[in-house]
């Protein structure tokens, strides 16, 4: 009996250990079954199934939003944020002289060619400003009894309207169905920022008696073209006319290219009040409303220019008396 009894026993404890052996393989042999997904994951990919998926989603944590290296080691912001400076006020009462000119600025001189430079054209400032609605462009046509000469800005012209003045013209042939000729019509071309080679100022000479001061102001800008008829190029005539008080605020942001020195900091309104400019003058306010070309032909119109200038500079010096 006891002989069974330890046999009986033994069984039960062989069969209990067995059990646990069994509850732990098994436990144990699940994370080799959740480890052994790679590898057919990995299978896959091979495969090239999953690859373009795991390269995009790696690519996506990866790439980051595209930062702009600074071109340079310091960034030009004085000029963005230049503001105008006023004029002095002036009242009619201290206007003791008073003398109104025209210039022209050619823009082929050297000292004017900054006004060309391809990395910012004057004309192309103008332009996006008129295309803007920040800048009014003025019909230079004349012969009306309030603007008999076309610059006293009456009359407004759309951005389409001063665009189109600006393009050059052709004449183009119309053809009927058959291919006769029934006629010809103008079309404006695309406008050529390079064919601006000159500008036509009109600007106020005032000795302000109060401050003693005898400086120049300008009034109006235009820029020249040359217009064709019948085949025929005709002298320059001014496109529009722009005001150029309005103008002052877009010109005091961009900033003129010097050929000199890339840190001078200068505007293109600084250029015009400082006069860093050349010019010659082609009219001054008469009595008969005459124009230089007028009474003045050849070099003759070159040396009247400088008579003009150099009797408005005479102006201010015979003011001054000095004593023996």
């Amino acid at each position: 009996m006891k002989k069974r009894f330890l046999i009986i026993v033994l069984c039960l404890v062989c069969s209990a250990s067995f059990a646990q052996n069994r509850k732990r393989t098994t436990k144990k042999a699940a994370p080799r079954k959740a480890a052994a997904a790679p590898q057919s994951v990995l299978k896959n990919t091979t495969s090239g199934g999953n690859v373009e998926l795991g390269m995009r989603d790696t690519a996506k944590k990866t790439l980051k939003p595209f930062d702009r290296p600074m071109d340079g080691y310091y960034k030009k912001n004085n000029i963005l944020s230049a503001k105008v400076t006023p004029y002095a006020n002036l009242r009619e009462a201290d206007v003791m002289f008073a003398k109104r000119v025209w210039r022209e600025i050619d823009l082929r001189e050297k000292m004017n060619q900054y006004l060309l430079s391809p990395k910012g054209r004057l004309i192309d400032v103008l332009m996006a400003a008129i295309d803007a609605g920040e800048l009014t462009a003025y019909d230079p046509t004349g012969g009306s009894k309030d603007d008999p000469n076309g610059d006293s800005f009456s009359k407004r012209l759309t951005s389409g309207q001063a665009r189109s003045r600006m393009a050059d013209s052709s004449v183009v042939d119309k053809f009927d169905k058959d291919g006769n000729k029934i006629g010809s019509e103008v079309r404006a071309g695309e406008f050529n920022p390079d064919s601006v080679i000159k500008f036509r100022i009109k600007e106020d000479w005032v000795f302000d008696r109060q401050r003693s001061i005898f400086e120049p102001r300008i009034i109006g800008i235009a820029p020249l073209i040359k217009p064709k008829a019948a085949g025929v190029e005709l002298d320059y005539q001014p496109a529009f006319w722009i005001y150029f008080p309005e103008a002052r605020p877009i010109l005091a942001v961009k900033e003129a290219v010097s050929r000199n020195n890339d840190a001078t900091g200068l505007s293109f309104d600084d250029c015009f009040v400082k006069r860093i400019f050349t010019s010659y003058i082609v009219k001054q306010s008469n009595d008969k409303d005459e124009r230089i070309r007028d009474y003045a032909q050849g070099i003759d119109k070159l040396y009247e220019s400088d008579r003009i200038k150099k009797s408005l500079l005479d102006y201010e010096l015979n003011l001054w008396k000095y004593g023996e």
